[in-house]
């Protein structure tokens, strides 16, 4: 028999870890485990209520006692008078058909919530270039916040000017245009409705790349806005160009008796402005039956006034022209004939029209048709002349 070793750590080890049976620690082990599990689920779902309500009472107090205050940049992100009274800038995306719809709203109140100075919207088509931009400068020099400038070209024509032109940035969204059908009123009506946008636009006048001015801005200024009447031309002719274009398949809406013929190049107050863009039943006639040789151009914007506003209408044009050569075209004038007697002419020929229900020998503000080639000689009777 070999002798114990050690005896007393013997005894002193069995102290602490007593012998225990095999099926009495698995039966503990189990209530352990079992224990553990549900401390660990309860654990998870009083995190998940405490989350819950600690989220819905979070929101309910900021509702009164926000701890974020949260400030937009509204010089860039909010709508405000300015940018909706005044676009910034001219090129967007809306179609013809949203542009007309957004540039006829009309305000009910009477008075504007903002300084309202108003302004001569000068509106030129063109296929190209304006080889008048010079003049133009010089003619609207001095006299910024009284004007707008909105070119119509083609769709891939950029305008080439300087920053400090009038006419710089300010093309509009175009469609292409051809000469004697309906896109040319399309052209008319889609400059109308780009300066409608700008709510200070009183006066709307149509020119072409040919066109200069023959008084100075003040003159032409002070004459449109004073004046109680549109200047569009709109006279009844008996002839093939007159009721010769007319379609019977108008009828009822448009009879013989209400067709009239005029120079397309116009001049509207705001009103009349808003009332044409806005048109689309005699609009669609036109497009229909106003073809081909019809020319809309000289019909559509003198017949519509002619059935609904003639009364606001003095029944002529600013836009003086020469068609004593006959032809599809007026006369066109070129270096050689540019003189301060031609151009006195044309401001006063010793005959008067009606301007407010009065007698005025002013009856034309601006002239067509003049060649690029005669820029220099216009520009050299500014000052003696035309007084700019």
């Amino acid at each position: 028999m070999k002798p114990i070793l050690n005896s007393k750590l013997a005894d002193e080890e069995s102290d602490y870890f007593p012998a225990t049976p095999r099926k009495g620690w698995s039966i503990g082990l189990m209530k352990f485990v079992s224990i553990l599990v549900v401390f660990m689920a309860g654990a998870v779902l009083g995190l998940s209520v405490s989350a819950h309500f600690n989220k819905y009472f979070t929101s309910q107090a900021d509702l009164f006692f926000p701890t974020n205050m949260f400030a937009a940049n509204c010089d860039k992100n909010c709508l405000s008078i300015k940018s909706f009274v005044k676009p910034t800038h001219l090129m967007h995306s809306m179609t013809d058909d949203e542009l007309f719809w957004r540039a006829t709203m009309v305000p009910k109140m009477e008075d504007y919530p903002f300084e309202r100075v108003p302004k001569v919207a000068f509106m030129f088509m063109t296929r190209g270039p304006l080889p008048f931009v010079p003049l133009w400068d010089k003619f609207f020099k001095g006299h910024k916040g009284l004007y707008s400038v909105y070119v119509h070209a083609l769709p891939d024509y950029k305008l080439n000017v300087s920053e400090d032109s009038a006419f710089y940035g300010r093309q509009i969204p175009s469609g292409e245009v051809s000469w004697g059908s309906v896109s040319l009123v399309d052209a008319e009506k889609r400059l109308l409705a780009n300066a409608l946008l700008d709510f200070s636009n009183e006066r709307f006048v149509l020119l072409s790349e040919s066109c200069i001015p023959v008084y100075n801005f003040p003159t032409v200024y002070e004459y449109l806005i004073n004046s109680e009447h549109s200047f569009v031309e709109s006279y009844d002719e008996d002839s093939p160009q007159g009721r010769g274009r007319y379609s019977r398949y108008m009828a009822p809406h448009i009879k013989l008796y209400q067709w009239r013929k005029g120079s397309e190049w116009f001049e509207l107050n705001r009103e009349l402005a808003v009332t044409v863009v806005a048109d689309y039943k005699y609009y669609t006639l036109f497009r229909k039956y106003c073809r081909p040789s019809c020319y809309p151009d000289e019909h559509y914007i003198p017949t519509y006034l002619n059935m609904f506003h003639g009364s606001l209408n003095a029944n002529r044009s600013v836009t003086w022209v020469d068609w004593s050569r006959g032809g599809p075209h007026p006369a066109r004038y070129g270096a050689p004939t540019i003189t301060a007697e031609f151009i006195q002419a044309i401001r006063n020929n010793g005959t008067f029209c009606m301007y407010n229900s009065r007698p005025t020998s002013i009856c034309f503000l601006f002239a067509r048709k003049f060649a690029p080639n005669a820029l220099e000689s216009l520009l050299n009777l500014t000052s003696s002349v035309m007084g700019f």
